[in-house]
């Protein structure tokens, strides 16, 4: 999408709280996610539970937005349950390593834009389909935890899908009318299963063609977000 489409972007209805995806949305899923991916087959192998090259870097990439039993399922379908399962372990502690080490990035102006979002009042939370450790470790990494009201993750609240978790955080706040903010086709579907406007964005480049169809609107980039609330009714 060009700039042209911020230009005619549609005018939405004000929200009453933002919710956001953390992969690919607000995190750079894939500086802290790779040196860890390798590792974690490095280790595999070194354990006898996987035999062979490292699957390509692009499957679990393109996998990003999925719950962790899709993902493996895509990534080494080959692979043993027992194998999934230690990847499960691996995968959070090789990234928890990770978050400790400073090697990672949000995307740009992320934190400035959500910092003036609730300046203006307007409530934050994020729901993800990522481990409760994982999700909660990066707004710490971040020193965002303050700014959110709520951060909500898969892994917590056991769900099968983005749709339950966000219709969970709905119900508990009692909000009626929020703006979903993500990446992927999943972050779609949960806020319009659930009644809601979503916003694609389509900096990160993981999903496939269509990948945010059905957006109310789409973002270049993340300050984008401020013109869309500043403009809406």
């Amino acid at each position: 999408m060009t700039d042209n489409y911020m230009n005619n972007a549609p005018v939405l209805k004000k929200p009453e709280a933002m919710v956001f995806d953390m992969d690919g949305t607000l995190f750079q899923t894939e500086t802290l996610l790779l040196p860890a991916y390798h590792k974690l087959f490095d280790k595999l192998r070194t354990e006898g539970l996987y035999k062979g090259e490292t699957p390509p870097e692009e499957l679990i990439l393109n996998s990003l937005g999925m719950l962790l039993d899709e993902i493996w399922r895509r990534v080494m379908p080959e692979a043993s349950e027992a194998a999934h399962r230690r990847a499960d372990e691996l995968l959070l502690q090789l990234e928890l390593e990770g978050l400790e080490n400073g090697n990672h990035a949000l995307y740009p102006h992320v934190k400035e834009t959500l910092q003036v979002l609730h300046e203006q009042g307007v409530r934050l939370f994020v729901a993800s389909n990522g481990l409760e450790d994982y999700v909660k470790g990066i707004a710490a990494a971040y020193e965002m935890v303050p700014i959110f009201e709520g951060l909500y993750s898969a892994g917590e609240y056991s769900t099968l899908s983005k749709v339950d978790l966000l219709k969970i955080l709905l119900s508990k706040h009692h909000i009626s009318n929020i703006w979903m903010v993500g990446d992927r086709s999943s972050d779609v579907e949960a806020g319009k299963k659930n009644g809601q406007t979503v916003i694609g964005c389509a900096y990160a480049g993981f999903g496939v063609n269509d990948e945010l169809k059905g957006s109310d609107a789409i973002i270049t980039d993340f300050t984008q977000l401020l013109t869309l609330y500043k403009n809406a009714e």
